[in-house]
């Protein structure tokens, strides 16, 4: 199955923030989208590598996002009522229009999970 999509414009890149000793790495994008009567905001987070492609973001830019839903629990003890959060982390982006240049289209996505991506010619991930 095709993982899920949504477009919008950059509204607001946030600075990688470091959690744990483990230096786990989170990063936030939110997307604007026009709806008429009502603008809607979308929370995309990107994490550990992800954090760095963002930096190919500006503010403005049309984009859309390739996405996967993450549920967590959290109960501060046994007795404490359990609640639940849903997030949207990016796992690519295409850049549809901004920050100057325009898009190459399909070949211009940015897929921060592809080790070939990130890897020179010269530098084959095996």
């Amino acid at each position: 199955m095709k993982d899920p999509t949504v477009r919008g414009v950059v509204h607001l890149i946030e600075e990688t923030k470091t959690f744990g000793q483990k230096g786990f790495r989170k990063r936030l994008v939110v997307l604007e989208q026009s709806k008429g009567t009502f603008t809607n905001f979308i929370p995309v987070e990107f994490v550990k590598d992800g954090c760095d492609a963002v930096d190919e973001l500006a503010m403005g830019d049309e984009i859309e996002v390739t996405y996967r839903l993450s549920g967590r629990r959290w109960q501060r003890d046994a007795a404490s009522e359990a609640k639940y959060f849903l997030s949207a982390e990016g796992i690519s982006f295409q850049r549809l229009s901004g920050s100057g240049r325009p898009s190459d289209g399909p070949d211009d996505a940015i897929d921060i999970h592809d080790d070939f991506a990130q890897a020179g010619n010269d530098d084959v991930p095996f």
